[in-house]
């Protein structure tokens, strides 16, 4: 039998290390080659004034995972989650036999989230709004457990506020195991308010 197609989705507020995560886990770890960013399709678009093109790169996002999903390749997907099309696009893949594994970056407050930006902006990186900075980071944790977290065939949520990224929770076979409880149900009652 075929091995299922994969769509690795990397979630988690601006600032928290998606791209710097992608970069070092696809193509070594899991051999994934197709990786789909919006902000650096903005760039390649606009490379001085990304915020400009957020439409026509997300327009190309999506035609870039439908390619993809026609040829049945694996690849991943960058997204703070605070989008709900995202969520119906990964169900419509599940239901063509694709599997869905998430990997979502935590940070403890919107306003570390704001700060990690700033760093990235000094240091070359592209800038995010900071109202648009914190209402994705809100929309993301309500949008991480009401839609992606039951979409995913398989999850890992780490604590990234920390030097090493530490796993808090994570779902193999469809059984929850919480290795920091305390952390864990923070997130929880963040996502709930």
């Amino acid at each position: 039998m075929e091995t299922p197609p994969t769509v690795y989705v990397i979630g988690g507020p601006n600032g928290a290390g998606k791209t710097t995560l992608a970069n070092r886990l696809l193509p070594e770890f899991v051999s994934v080659k197709q990786f789909v960013n919006a902000d650096l399709i903005a760039r390649g678009l606009s490379p001085f004034d990304p915020e400009s093109v957020v439409l026509e790169a997300g327009r190309l996002l999506v035609q870039r995972i439908e390619a993809l999903a026609q040829h049945r390749e694996d690849f991943a997907v960058e997204s703070t989650l605070a989008a709900r099309s995202l969520a119906r696009r990964l169900g419509r893949l599940k239901a063509t036999g694709y599997r869905v594994h998430l990997a979502y970056l935590w940070l403890p407050s919107p306003e570390m989230a704001v700060e990690r930006v700033a760093y990235r902006i000094r240091h070359g990186g592209h800038s995010v709004p900071h109202e648009t900075i914190r209402r994705r980071y809100a929309g993301g944790l309500r949008n991480l457990f009401a839609l992606y977290l039951p979409l995913a065939d398989e999850w890992v949520m780490y604590d990234n506020s920390l030097t090493d990224a530490e796993a808090i929770a994570s779902s193999t076979t469809g059984r929850v195991e919480v290795h920091s409880p305390s952390v864990f149900e923070t997130i929880r009652r963040l996502a709930e308010s």
